[in-house]
């Protein structure tokens, strides 16, 4: 199945504070970056604190740099004040080096399938209905970003998609969508 967009930003709210409610910082954590950068969950896991933080300064880094797994190119993605906010609250509760660390003592970060089970958690506690996974927190970072004009070409820039097609199915533009273009279209 594929993984849709959360399209309501009001289930999209219920949705990341649910692990905050819960006290679960860093799966709170988890689902803010995932959202607000757009990063694959694969690139989200392999973040660790230097990424963000600068220790010596005190202070987060106002970009992640990374190079993607999937496509092996370097990426530069910037932290809004909701990544940097979630992130400063978790910070005096991490452990380890990795931002996602796992509850063991190995020291390595959680793998793909508990960031699956952590995304499903919260979306089946609040009823979200649709097909949510990991790839739904890139997704809805582009709908939202194309709901509020930024164009297509920037987002494909964005995702590193090679084709306007990929990034079209990525939006999840719905029926309801095209009807508001249609509907509140007024030219004279």
């Amino acid at each position: 199945m594929v993984t849709e967009p959360i399209r309501d930003k009001n289930m999209l709210r219920l949705f990341a504070d649910y692990w905050h409610k819960k006290g679960n910082l860093r799966n709170y954590v988890l689902i803010v970056l995932g959202v607000y950068t757009a990063l694959r969950v694969g690139d989200l896991l392999r973040l660790v604190w230097a990424d963000v933080y600068d220790a010596q300064c005190g202070k987060f880094h106002t970009h992640i740099t990374l190079i993607e797994q999937k496509t092996g190119k370097y990426k530069v993605v910037a932290l809004n004040k909701q990544a940097v906010n979630a992130l400063n609250l978790y910070l005096p509760n991490s452990r380890g080096n990795f931002i996602f660390a796992s509850s063991r003592k190995d020291g390595r970060a959680i793998s793909r399938i508990q960031a699956w089970r952590i995304i499903r958690t919260a979306a089946e506690a609040v009823d979200l209905t649709g097909h949510v996974g990991c790839h739904s927190l890139r997704k809805t970072f582009g709908y939202f970003a194309w709901r509020n004009g930024t164009l297509p070409v920037v987002l494909m820039d964005i995702y590193n998609h090679s084709s306007y097609e990929v990034t079209r199915r990525y939006l999840g533009i719905s029926q309801d969508d095209r009807d508001k273009v249609y509907t509140g279209m007024v030219l004279f």
